[in-house]
């Protein structure tokens, strides 16, 4: 599974390492790995017009709109002459997911696989902590790390019917070492 349009999208928790491991299988498989969360803070960063709108709402720990993710995805897969994307941390509701799945028929590169990364709630709790403290995001305590898993899974149990009904959801154990996760991964890719 390399040749021709390949189209990827990563679901997990916060902290499962949808992060870590779609970098990886990004490398591996000459695709284009796609972060709504990285553009979004680059164009906050260079103080860009799209930077200063989702500036306040990022600050305020809102969902940037629809229409502006949906058109910063847009803008990223117009510039590939092929298809070859990983979505990491899109969609992440059914509607952007139907969006997605419009633009990508447009484009003639549907969704091949949706990898879920599972992790139990204690150990994503640990691993976030760890990170806060390594990275030192003095957001990530563990109160609000429990809110945001249980936004994720509000959020979230939607996409996993959605895209297993569609026939591509791999569910992945991301328990273990990442190299470990990562073999997994590519069993089921």
């Amino acid at each position: 599974m390399t040749a021709g349009p390949m189209v990827i999208v990563f679901l997990g928790p916060p902290g499962a390492g949808k992060g870590t491991q779609a970098a990886r299988l990004a490398a591996d498989l000459s695709l284009v790995k796609i972060s709504t969360g990285d553009i979004l803070r680059d164009h906050v960063a260079r103080g860009t017009e799209l930077g200063r709108k989702v500036a306040p709402i990022m600050e305020r720990g809102e969902l940037v709109p629809d229409e502006l993710i949906l058109a910063i995805i847009r803008e990223e897969l117009s510039r590939m002459k092929e298809v070859r994307a990983i979505f990491d941390g899109f969609p992440r509701t059914t509607r952007q997911a139907e969006a997605l799945d419009e633009l990508l028929a447009e484009l003639r590169a549907p969704v091949n696989a949706t990898v879920l990364l599972e992790v139990p709630e204690e150990e994503l709790i640990r691993r976030m902590l760890k990170r806060a403290e390594l990275e030192g995001r003095a957001d990530d305590n563990e109160e609000t790390i429990r809110r945001r898993l249980e936004v994720y899974r509000q959020q979230t149990q939607p996409l996993i019917d959605y895209y297993s009904a569609r026939g591509v959801l791999k569910r992945v154990d991301g328990v273990g070492d990442p190299g470990q996760v990562y073999c997994r991964i590519r069993e089921v890719i």
